[in-house]
């Protein structure tokens, strides 16, 4: 899901280094499931550079209310996408980033970015925990780490633009060579992130796209040079259907955008279907350059994201898909999903 060409993109800063230190002893065991707990703040402030940063990737204040808790790893982060303005595949030189099931950026500290990307956690600032409950012991919270705090909230903007962990990919990571790209999803199944035959899939699905692509064009498309609006000002809970391929189509012009968003080939097999509004989309950093944007009539879909359909191998960020209102219609919620009498609040 990519915005306009519009866009405007800072000149890339070089790549920094690696900080000394930062592959830690552990972190290569990590695997989906593992338990962690996310180390203390003056443990984490410790790893950090004076920007905030270990290896080029920030510890953001969003991070700062999961410290001492602990968590189940989602998936190890053998490569991502990023998008500069074309995508291409990078990684992580030390191989030690992972992300934990069900976090994601709230944008508190970022002038209210609703992309909701999910948070990028070093090994360095986790602790790894025996699964047997009775070796847990009790959730660690600790002091208040002003001082960690503090040098967050100051490295949160530079020059006019917003900074996190999305705009900090180009430093923190390195481009992946094409023989890079499928070492790596061998580095996927052996992590356990994939089985071997779903990433069979993941290799020979998105090459077939690229040629289908190269030879028909984009896809789906339509024919408008001006593409229409309509706003239903939808609310966070709400439910929405989402329209037919042909009348998503007849909203958009020759590059598969209405004004300017696109609507990418991942997102067809969701039309006709049914879904919950996670949040409206109203600001977003452009994780390109750094740049607030404003946003009109856009929702995100609760457990909606991005397939990466052209990325051999899949990519691991779970972004989520932005909706234009005019290619949803609002309906009434299920009956699953209306709470009965039982289950309301006391009178």
């Amino acid at each position: 899901m990519t915005l306009g060409q519009d866009t405007a993109v800072a000149s890339p800063k070089p790549n920094a280094t690696v900080a000394p230190g930062s592959r830690r002893a552990g972190s290569h065991h990590l695997r989906p499931g593992s338990l962690v707990q996310v180390r203390s703040e003056a443990e984490i402030l410790s790893t950090l550079d004076p920007e905030g940063r270990l290896g080029g990737l920030p510890f953001m204040p969003e991070m700062l209310p999961y410290c001492g808790r602990r968590f189940r790893v989602s998936r190890r982060i053998e490569k991502l996408c990023f998008e500069a303005p074309a995508m291409e595949m990078r990684a992580f030189p030390a191989n030690d980033v992972v992300v934990l099931e069900g976090l994601r950026c709230s944008g508190t500290a970022h002038g209210g970015c609703q992309n909701a990307c999910m948070l990028l956690w070093r090994t360095a600032w986790l602790r790894d925990l025996p699964d047997d409950p009775a070796d847990q012991g009790s959730v660690e919270h600790g002091r208040r780490d002003l001082g960690l705090a503090m040098r967050l909230h100051q490295t949160t903007q530079a020059e006019g633009r917003f900074v996190c962990q999305a705009t900090s990919l180009r430093q923190a990571t390195v481009p992946l060579s094409r023989t890079g790209r499928l070492w790596k999803c061998v580095r996927d199944v052996a992590a356990g992130t994939r089985t071997a035959a779903s990433m069979l899939g993941w290799i020979v699905s998105p090459l077939g796209r690229k040629l289908r692509r190269r030879v028909r064009g984009e896809w789906p498309r339509g024919r408008l040079s001006r593409t229409p609006t309509e706003a239903l000002h939808l609310q966070p809970g709400e439910w929405v259907e989402v329209k037919s391929l042909a009348e998503i189509v007849a909203t958009l012009d020759g590059q598969g955008r209405n004004r300017g968003l696109h609507f990418s080939e991942d997102m067809a097999p969701f039309c006709g279907l049914r879904f919950r509004v996670r949040n409206r989309l109203d600001r977003m950093i452009i994780e390109a350059s750094g740049e607030m944007r404003e946003v009109r009539n856009t929702v995100v879909l609760e457990g909606v994201q991005c397939g990466c359909v052209f990325a051999v191998g899949g990519c691991p960020r779970g972004l989520l898909q932005y909706w234009r209102e005019i290619w949803l219609r609002r309906v009434p919620a299920p009956a699953s999903a209306v709470p009965r009498p039982s289950e309301s609040s006391p009178r």
